[in-house]
């Protein structure tokens, strides 16, 4: 096992991608900036960062690109020192094999037997690490050990680095009233052992907490709830997913469990929709076809595409599945009904099944267009001064 300086990994002209989730290496991501002022032509790829790391300079890289531009990106990318790539989890592998392609993967890791394992989450990691990137690992001992996947060969791997920080805690909206309504009308559509995937939101706290009948997760984030589930006898199976998104009581619960995989398998349109299987997905906002925006306002990105639009996709093709867009009917008084979309389609409208509001639910499902709009007018109670197509 060969042990390094970071800097001395970092070279003119390379591409480095930075570990994502909240495991990521940010002790490093200070010493990362300096390396590549220094050096100078360093480009940087970017995951998920749910939190800002104000360890990382943007400005001493030639190119700082990433796919998920909210959460701890906002600044950086609102300010256009972060370009965001309209992609979502499921290219990711494709991207790092070509375009993305990076030289060194910064990554915290666990030992393992054989070599090192990720830790609260997999991701995109091992794709990168195919492409052939040298991985530059803080081997750190606070981590979960949750990867379902073999060690990556000491031979793979270049320690910079030990630490035993554990991972970053989510920050959790509790749910309202509204929320409550939502999850309620959700797991009426639901059948025993459903198999089913869900991001973090207040609807899924409320639907998570509620549930009474077994459920499978195939889903892109495991969160706290999932301890509750198991403790309550409701996981039909063990759970798969690729980041862990919780608390010291989810990643106490998860270290052992082989339940994080690389997104070639969580996301992997094909493998999804191979059974019937019930994504529920919020959105920030959706139009009167049913087309759905998750990136954020016209004024800032408050997530990104993510996993949205690959479970969707999947879940409108599986027989005997559901597309559902769980989303309340306003936020901070603004209708998340709208007639024009503040930013691109995330999810296009012919993968979206089901809406559901705290008022009702659209079934949209072999609607036509005029239908489709009539049902989200209906649910929305916006008839006055909306034309409908013939």
């Amino acid at each position: 096992m060969e042990t390094a300086e970071l800097a001395d990994l970092v070279r003119p002209g390379m591409t480095v991608a930075l570990g994502d989730g909240f495991g990521a290496p940010v002790d490093l991501t200070g010493e990362l900036s300096r390396a590549a002022a220094r050096c100078g032509n360093v480009r940087l790829i970017l995951g998920w960062m749910p939190a800002a790391d104000h360890g990382i300079d943007f400005t001493v890289f030639s190119d700082v690109r990433t796919f998920m531009p909210g959460w701890g990106l906002r600044a950086g990318s609102d300010a256009g020192e972060v370009k965001f790539a309209p992609v979502s989890l499921a290219t990711m592998p494709a991207l790092l094999h070509g375009p993305w392609r990076p030289d060194l993967l910064v990554a915290a890791m666990t030992p393992a037997a054989g070599g090192f394992t990720f830790g609260s989450e997999v991701s995109w990691q091992r794709a990168a690490i195919a492409a052939g990137a040298t991985v530059a690992v803080v081997s750190s001992t606070g981590l979960p050990r949750a990867d379902a996947g073999p060690a990556v060969p000491v031979e793979r791997v270049v320690v910079v680095g030990h630490g035993d920080r554990p991972p970053a805690t989510i920050r959790v909206t509790s749910p309202g009233p509204e929320h409550r309504e939502i999850a309620a009308r959700i797991e009426r559509l639901l059948p025993e052992h459903a198999r089913i995937q869900v991001g973090p939101s207040p609807v899924t706290t409320a639907l998570l907490a509620n549930l009474t009948t077994p459920v499978r997760i195939d889903t892109g984030m495991l969160t706290d709830e999932v301890v509750d589930l198991d403790q309550r006898g409701l996981l039909s199976a063990q759970p798969i997913a690729t980041y862990l998104a919780g608390g010291p009581r989810l990643y106490d619960w998860a270290d052992g469990r082989p339940l994080l995989h690389p997104v070639e398998y969580t996301h992997d349109l094909g493998r999804l929709a191979a059974e019937p299987i019930f994504a529920i997905n919020t959105a920030v906002e959706i139009d009167l076809d049913g087309q759905v925006n998750v990136e954020g306002t016209a004024k800032s990105a408050l997530g990104g595409i993510g996993g949205h639009p690959d479970f969707a996709a999947a879940a409108a093709r599986s027989t005997g599945g559901l597309s559902i867009i769980a989303v309340p009917a306003s936020h901070r008084g603004n209708p998340t009904l709208v007639s024009r979309l503040s930013r691109p389609v995330s999810t296009p409208s012919h993968d979206v099944d089901v809406v559901v509001t705290e008022r009702g639910t659209a079934d949209l499902r072999g609607a036509s267009r005029p239908e489709r709009r009539r049902m989200l007018a209906d649910l929305w109670g916006v008839h006055r001064g909306l034309r409908f197509a013939r």
